[in-house]
């Protein structure tokens, strides 16, 4: 397949329009003039590009949760709660799993038993089932700005429907919704695919209608460094941006080091701008999110409000435009309303209580150093590799193992670099792998696990990987041979 980091030409775009479109009967529903005239009629505090550039300029962090239930209605029910006793800035709508592997009837059936046995049977809403009539109905009957969260390969379909429903910000990229979350599927479909995607936000700017974007910065979600996850926003940043997005949040998941979790979110925002404007794009808005810990929580309530309280410490000290907030219920499983609520609650009195603090010393300065260095010898790597072009470096760069999501169950993905806390906590790396590191920043990080093996008197194994990986769920940061 053919791909380049080029805007997608508006006779061409049209043209694949009209086959995304008749992939659902609700596809039908989309008229871009009429849904760009209802966007410009909402309100300014519903749009989620505006919250955010205020709360970027206020230096304030906003709190987000995650949900989404099948039935309109129940749907709408759920958002207002936590609207209302949850105090939620802003409210996603989580899509279904069937929506996101575009099996339309399957999603179609969940929600006729849903409504049959009145409770939910699918795990999210099924934006494209309900079309944008359904999608208008949540999108009015809450008063802050929604945002469309799921995980879908190919989302040009449920991005048309999710657009012209009246939503103002969407989650996801071709990379950072492949690796993560694909066996199969080659990435160069994937950034083609969500190339679509962003030409589609791009149209909307154009037209006076400016739709937040952000690229899903987790990624794995375990044991991930800050550079891996830096180096995809970057590059799906870049890939946005080309395609005349204007509004863009770069995302990271928290990994547990105060100090290492404090110097991402600050590195991310500096070399995404950085990035951007090199490469001409300087009049795109960055902003940032950090995502609460993302790997296994401790069942025991209080001790995950702990794990969620750490993680809104985090949030606030590094002044993250927004926050996504986790519940006690996370080792559990679906969480009731009144559970997500209490994870919103307890984010945002922590958030309160340390918004005029920040923290400032040598180790911080240090951790960004790290960070920055280590970030830019990736990205700059698959430019590289692409002859400059981002689009065709990145698929080469991941093939390569220049970028390596550790634990991503996708088959071209290398899993070759494998991380582990050091002594004090922060996330390194075993095995560099292919990154494309200098002998100083793998004498770094040989140096700190060498440090770490000293200190538990054992030697440098996978044995401290799969210690790490349940170590937040027992109480502790660093896997220790003993609890």
């Amino acid at each position: 397949m053919d791909i380049q980091n080029k805007k997608i030409p508006e006779g061409q775009f049209m043209q694949l329009r009209q086959e995304v479109l008749a992939q659902w009967p609700t596809g039908r529903e989309v008229n871009l003039e009429e849904a760009f005239a209802f966007h410009k009629a909402m309100p300014k505090e519903k749009i989620f590009s505006q919250k955010l550039i205020a709360a970027k300029a206020e230096r304030k962090t906003l709190v987000q949760p995650r949900a989404g239930v099948p039935v309109i209605a129940e749907h709408v029910k759920l958002l207002q709660y936590l609207q209302d006793q949850g105090e939620a800035d802003l409210l996603p709508t989580t899509i279904d799993s069937y929506t996101r592997q575009n099996r339309y009837q399957e999603a179609e059936n969940g929600i006729r038993e849903s409504m049959r046995l009145g409770r939910a049977m699918l795990n999210g809403f099924p934006a494209v089932n309900h079309g944008v009539t359904g999608c208008r109905h949540v999108v009015s009957s809450v008063d802050v700005p929604v945002q469309v969260r799921h995980g879908t390969p190919d989302a040009r379909l449920l991005t048309e429907i999710s657009y012209a429903g009246g939503f103002t910000s969407y989650e996801g990229g071709g990379i950072s919704y492949n690796l993560p979350y694909c066996k199969n599927v080659p990435l160069e479909k994937t950034i083609v695919d969500w190339q679509y995607v962003d030409r589609l936000t791009g149209l909307y700017e154009e037209n006076g209608v400016s739709i937040n974007r952000e690229p899903y910065g987790p990624l794995t979600g375990t044991l991930v460094p800050p550079c891996v996850s830096h180096a995809v926003a970057i590059i799906e940043a870049l890939l946005a941006a080309e395609q005349g997005v204007k509004n863009i949040t770069v995302g990271y998941g928290q990994c547990g080091n105060l100090v290492q979790d404090v110097a991402a979110i600050g590195t991310l925002q500096e070399l995404t701008e950085t990035y951007l404007k090199k490469y001409g794009y300087g009049d795109v808005v960055v902003t940032t999110v950090l995502h609460q810990w993302m790997g296994g929580f401790p069942a025991d309530e209080a001790k995950a409000f702990g794990v969620i309280a750490l993680g809104s410490t985090i949030a606030a000290l590094s002044k993250a435009t927004k926050v996504i907030v986790k519940t006690p219920h996370e080792a559990i499983g679906i969480p009731t309303k009144e559970a997500n609520a209490a994870g919103l609650r307890c984010t945002k009195q922590v958030v309160h209580m340390l918004a005029d603090q920040s923290i400032r010393n040598v180790e911080l300065e240090i951790e960004k150093g790290i960070i920055r260095h280590e970030t830019r010898l990736i990205v700059d790597k698959c430019f590289e590799l692409g002859d400059g072009d981002i689009a065709l470096g990145v698929c080469r760069g991941v093939k390569a193992g220049v970028v390596d999501v550790p634990f991503a169950p996708c088959r071209y993905n290398a899993g070759q670099m494998l991380p582990a806390r050091d002594n004090e906590g922060a996330v390194r790396m075993i095995n560099i792998g292919n990154l494309p590191f200098d002998k100083e920043l793998r004498d770094f990080h040989a140096a700190k696990m060498a440090q770490r093996a000293k200190a538990e008197k054992r030697k440098v194994s996978f044995q401290m990987v799969i210690d790490d990986v349940y170590a937040i769920g027992k109480g502790r940061l660093v896997g220790r041979p003993r609890y």
